[in-house]
Parts: structure tokens; sequence; C-alpha cells
């Protein structure tokens, strides 16, 4: 219970107006070391770094290896809107994962990921009085994966997730007279997901090697409740539940591709190029109604979204000395998110730097990452959102599976 506490904590750690539409801000699952290059990792393979993003890529694991990778951030926002401009703060643990052989052929994953994330608060003035509006929470994922290699070069792979989290959207309007209302809406999802994989790498000779990767996650209808509860607070009456209801054949996840081309040169040199689509305009999203069918919370109207990324790693020399040892990093991608505001398309673009500390005495990696972030709507900019993160990442090797017959 204390590791889904901790998830559930990191779902929370966003500080975006935006997050307060659909299911909140969403997560692509990349770890600390796939943010420094721009969130990058479709057709990325390597048996020395969990990637979530493509489950076909456990298979690569050496057989007598262990990873564990744990990821945490710290954002920084600067806002403007109408000329008027604010900062905050947030941060977190990001991510939980673990990989492991199964036998030489086939590799296993666990762990647990933010799939969205809700956070904001901001306020304004109405008739008689003045209102504010708070959320938070989002959706979590709790996954299992398996890969296996089919023929060399080949890899395929899947993960299944438990889909869990509430998100809850509060407003209150406080009046001149010193009375307090509050309107909430909560969604509470527990449903199962699935998402599938593939890899081919191909050797063009003994220091160049491409691969394509490709992922697909079936739509599917959400199970789960929603509600509505409004009450006057310091009354003692008790808060009225308003149009509890089924999320079934209501609320909807869209399809979702992904595929990406990565090339390796001599083990220095890695490039990759990723593109994201997820058909977000055919997901059903219904209103709230009360007992009367009385809209008292609107449907949420989405756009179609793709994202397009691309990242860089250079490592000088894997066996020269710690500088030439050590990873750098460099990415960037852009994002026509799937968030409508009215008429407005929320859209964000980001450039990130980072970098990979070995450990003096294990293959253990430190992942140092740096990130700088823009979100406004389109045409209408609405809110203009700056971020610089920190990520930092822990990916642990070790050789868990080696019996030394010598003593």
């Amino acid at each position: 219970m204390a590791v889904f506490a901790i998830v559930g904590i990191s779902a929370q750690n966003t500080t975006s107006p935006y997050s307060k539409f659909g299911y909140g801000l969403l997560n692509d699952n990349a770890t600390a070391a796939q943010r420094s290059m721009g969130g990058v990792g479709y057709a990325m393979n390597s048996g020395r770094q969990i990637n979530v993003m493509n489950p076909a890529s456990y298979a690569a694991i050496d057989s007598l290896t262990f990873l564990f990778d744990m990821g945490v951030d710290m954002t920084m926002l600067w806002s403007k809107e109408n000329g008027v401009s604010g900062k905050d703060f947030g941060g977190g643990l990001d991510y939980i994962t673990m990989q492991f052989p199964l036998g030489k052929r086939m590799g296993g994953s666990i762990g647990l990921l933010p799939y969205s994330s809700v956070g904001y608060s901001f306020g304004s003035e109405i008739v008689h009085g003045s209102n504010s509006r708070e959320g938070y929470g989002g959706l979590n994922q709790l996954y299992l994966g398996l890969s296996g290699r089919i023929i060399d070069g080949l890899t395929v792979g899947t993960n299944i997730s438990y889909l869990f989290g509430t998100t809850v959207n509060d407003m209150y309007a406080y009046t001149y007279t010193g009375s307090t209302s509050l309107f909430e809406r909560v969604m509470q999802v527990r449903d199962w997901h699935i998402q599938i994989g593939a890899q081919y790498s191909l050797d063009f000779d003994k220091k160049n090697r491409g691969t394509i990767g490709i992922v697909y996650t079936p739509g599917k209808t959400l199970l789960g409740h929603t509600w509505g509860v409004k009450y006057d607070i310091g009354s003692d009456a008790v808060p009225d539940t308003i149009g509890y209801t089924s999320l079934r054949d209501k609320y909807s996840l869209p399809d979702t591709w992904g595929v990406g081309l990565n090339y390796q040169w001599d083990n220095r040199l890695m490039a990759e190029v990723d593109f994201t689509y997820q058909g977000w305009k055919n997901a059903k999203s219904s209103p709230l109604v009360n007992d009367e069918g009385e809209a008292i919370f609107g449907k949420s109207v989405y756009d179609n979204r793709w994202k397009i990324a691309a990242g860089v790693q250079y490592t000088p020399n894997a066996r020269g000395n710690y500088v030439q040892r050590m990873n750098y990093r460099i990415g960037g991608y852009f994002n026509h998110d799937y968030i409508m505001v009215g008429q407005n398309n929320v859209r964000d673009y980001g450039v990130s730097l980072g970098f990979g500390f070995p450990t003096l005495k294990s293959k253990t990696v430190i992942n140092l990452g740096f990130e700088y972030r823009h979100r406004q709507a389109y045409p209408n900019p609405l809110i203009q959102e700056d971020y610089f993160n920190i990520t930092v990442g822990i990916n642990f090797n070790e050789l868990w599976f080696w019996q030394n017959k010598i003593r």
C-alpha cells in the first residue's frame, strides 16, 4: 500500500491549469535518460537501460543482469495571462521500474508509472463574490511486461497494465455575505490496459546498426465511476452526491500508435526519431447529469494528439577515463496535445540536455537531465507556460544471477 501511495503522490506534481481538462496531462512512460533525449524510445533496445515505451525491448537484457530504475523530478513554472505573471514549483517521485531475464531469449519488466496527472489552482471574480478552482490526482499504471526474441533481430513484447487512480476537480464559490459553496467532480478509474510492441534490428556492418520499433495500444471504454458532490461549507447539512454513474460506454481511451527509427554507431553514438499518434477525437466523453437529466458538469471535447521527438546520445569511449565513459544526451520534441479549451488546441514543445554518470565500482548509472518546455493554446494563447525541469534517475545494473564457482 505504501508503494501505491507514493505513485499517487507522483501523479499530483503537475502545476498547470490545462490539466483541468480531460484526464489531465499525459505521460509517455519515458525514463530520466529518455527524457534527456526528447522522450524517444520506441526503437531503443539496450541490456543496460529499461525501456517501458516499447515492451519488445525487454528481450535485449543479458541473462545474468537485473536492472532497477527509479526517477524523481523537480519543476519550476513561469506562467503569463493577460500581462499577469506567476510562478510555481512541483516535483517528486516520477516512476519505479525493474527488468530481469527470463532465460536467454526472453525478458520481463514490472513497475509503476503515471498515465496522467492533474494539478492546478486559480480563481476569478464573479457576480456578488469570487470563485476558485482546484484539481488534483491522476491515473497510474501498475504494469507487467514480457518480451521474447522470435528470430535474430526480431523481438516482440507486451505490457499488461492495471490502470487506477482518481481525479478531483473542485470549484469553490465565495459570496460577499460570507457563505462558501463547493461543487466537486470525482472520477475514479479501475481498469486493465494492454500495449503490444515489436522491434527489428539489422547490423549493416560491425559498427553500424539500425532498428525500427512500433507499438500499438488498442482503445477501450473505461471502467470505474464518476460523480458530483455539492455542499455548503460551514453548514451541518449532509453533502449531496449527484449523478453517480458508471464510466462504461460513456468514457474511453483512443487507439495509440508509435513508431521509431534508431541508429547506433560503434557503441558510441545513438540517434532516434519517434512519432506518436492518438485518435482522441473518437474517444467518448459524457456530461454528468443529475436525477432530472440536467447536465451539471459538461463533457470534454478532444483533438487528435500527435507528437514528434528526436534525440542523440554520445559516449566517447566506454573503456576510457571517467569523462570519456559518461553519456552525453540532447533532444527535443513538439506535441500537438489532445486538450481543447473552447476552440483552442493546447500545444507544447521542449528541448533537453542530460548526462549519464557511471559509478566507479559497478555498471550503475546516475542520469541527470535538464529540460525547457513551453506550453500554450492556439490560436488564442490563453495561459502561456514556461517550465524548467530537473530530472534524476538512478539506473541500478547488477549481476544478480551470476554464480561464482571459484572460491
